[in-house]
């Protein structure tokens, strides 16, 4: 069983990935986020140092290098579950292109890096997870909990239009792009798991059902 967790930021994916890893007594891949010594820097970088640093395709090149690293691990010890995962790596990346935060050179590097990388999983005995849980919600939820986290360089008030952008496509992208596993819509505008114990059981109980229903 190997579970990836996806969704918009600030939406729970870490809470509920660990969750799951509790539940199922499985190893949990954690987003490289706390260590990530390129994440502050585009968060908080002018237009001006972003055009001459090179910040948003640096960030795409450590997430795709740390989230590759874990989906191997995950999918060669079959019991795991994946906090963000190296399929939507992508997707950001492609937003930062349409944002011109990230060139068409550097974008076709970045994919041909990614295509590289993904031949390299179909050699290994399990191909790809069993299941996304994608956590879904308004774009209010998505600011409201940002907000509650409290990393300073995710609040500023310029950063709202970047949020906006990601949000505005990710249904989209899961409903018409991702096709590595089946996928199980968890609705965040009705669910807190941190504070509501219920609604905790309720999201394990679900994902307990779509695995029951994908293992036939």
């Amino acid at each position: 069983m190997v579970i990836v967790v996806g969704g918009m930021i600030g939406l729970g994916k870490s809470s509920v990935a660990e969750m799951l890893g509790k539940h199922f007594g499985s190893d949990v891949f954690y987003e490289s986020v706390e260590e990530n010594p390129i994440l502050p820097l585009f968060y908080t970088a002018s237009p001006e140092e972003i055009e001459k640093k090179r910040y948003p395709f640096l960030l795409q090149l450590y997430f795709l290098d740390t989230r590759f690293k874990s989906i191997k691990k995950a999918l060669v010890q079959d019991n795991n579950v994946l906090d963000r995962s190296i399929y939507e790596d992508w997707y950001f990346a492609r937003k930062n292109m349409e944002l011109g935060r990230i060139t068409e050179l550097e974008m076709q590097v970045y994919e041909n890096l990614a295509d590289n990388m993904m031949e390299e999983l179909k050699e290994l005995p399990k191909k790809s997870p069993d299941l996304m849980v994608y956590l879904k919600g308004s774009f209010e939820t998505v600011l409201d909990r940002i907000r509650k986290r409290g990393r300073s360089y995710e609040l500023d008030a310029e950063l709202v239009d970047y949020y906006r952008v990601l949000w505005e496509g990710y249904d989209e992208w899961v409903n018409n792009h991702y096709k590595a596993s089946q996928v199980l819509i968890i609705d965040m505008d009705k669910v807190d798991i941190i504070e509501n114990e219920e609604d905790k059981h309720l999201v394990i109980s679900q994902v307990e059902e779509r695995l029951k229903q994908i293992r036939g």
